[in-house]
């Protein structure tokens, strides 16, 4: 994956993947159909993965890398904790990797004791067997993504229509310039800081604008900046990446973050004609096939 300057390709995959994660989810899930040739290698990886109704019961093991992978041995989120509750459970997207179901569990009660909110509201992380998804994600595929939504989980327990049907909060001013001062808070800040200074965080997604806001505000110690990279939509959640788990030699780490706090001219670039209203491609990719993912994913699926 390339961060600083995306491809047009990325970025399509980037842009339809946050539109998608406002989508609302329903309250009668219902399993896909059958594939009539599930072992054609021309099937995309995305109708496999997203048939798999449980995890692999394997090791735990995140396999290839976060955009080109699979998960074993996956845990689930419980959808409710102390301070947590997970968002759009029809989408069963609510797996991870143990390392990151944990690290979930213990950031939920830091962010909320550092910025005052009750709680988290969790968005997807990875399907129960990771890889491709059939809608949005480009990444997300071994079980080291989460999307945490921008918005404070409510000192009640959301009903499930409400968890299906509510949206997160946009803290995004309309021109893209800048977050939106009626709605960002230094509670918003005290999360993300919460979650970049964990040693097991690799990266931070967020929208541009927030980048920006929190290069602005940010005080003393700001090392946790270089964690937080720009990147396309995330108005609306952040992403948190982890790094791969010691010993996970099937695992490959993202590139090293680079030097800085990224609050240098490289942010300029995001607030550009070309970063702010992309020309959209009319090229498009086919989706991406079993012989496309490391040879393990194919046990991975297979393992009952």
């Amino acid at each position: 994956m390339v961060y600083l300057r995306p491809a047009i390709f990325m970025l399509a995959l980037l842009v339809g993947g946050a539109a998608l994660a406002q989508d609302r989810g329903t309250l009668d899930p219902r399993p896909l159909p059958p594939l009539a040739r599930p072992s054609d290698p021309a099937t995309p990886a995305k109708e496999l993965f997203g048939r798999a109704a449980g995890p692999a019961p394997l090791d735990p093991e995140p396999i290839g890398f976060y955009s080109h992978g699979c998960l074993s041995g996956a845990e689930a989120l419980p959808a409710n904790g102390p301070s947590w509750q997970v968002m759009r459970l029809s989408r069963g997207r609510y797996w991870g990797h143990p390392d990151l179901i944990a690290f979930l569990q213990r950031l939920a009660p830091a962010a909320a004791q550092a910025s005052g909110w009750p709680g988290l509201l969790i968005g997807d992380i990875s399907q129960p067997r990771g890889g491709p998804m059939l809608t949005g994600h480009a990444s997300h595929q071994i079980g080291l993504d989460a999307d945490i939504w921008l918005t404070p989980m409510p000192r009640r327990e959301l009903s499930r229509a409400e968890r299906e049907d509510m949206s997160a909060t946009n803290v995004v001013r309309e021109d893209r310039l800048d977050v939106d001062p009626q709605v960002w808070t230094e509670g918003h800040m005290a999360v993300l800081r919460t979650a970049a200074q964990s040693p097991q965080v690799q990266r931070i997604f967020v929208n541009a604008a927030i980048k920006r806001a929190l290069c602005r505000s940010a005080s003393g110690d700001r090392r946790w900046l270089a964690k937080v990279r720009p990147m396309f939509g995330h108005d609306y959640h952040f992403h948190v990446r982890l790094f791969c788990p010691r010993g996970a030699d099937s695992c490959k780490d993202q590139d090293e973050v680079p030097p800085g706090d990224g609050c240098d001219a490289s942010l300029a670039w995001w607030f550009t004609e070309e970063a702010l209203h992309p020309k959209k491609s009319a090229k498009t990719w086919p989706p991406m096939t079993m012989a496309g993912l490391p040879a393990q994913c194919r046990q991975v699926l297979k393992a009952e």
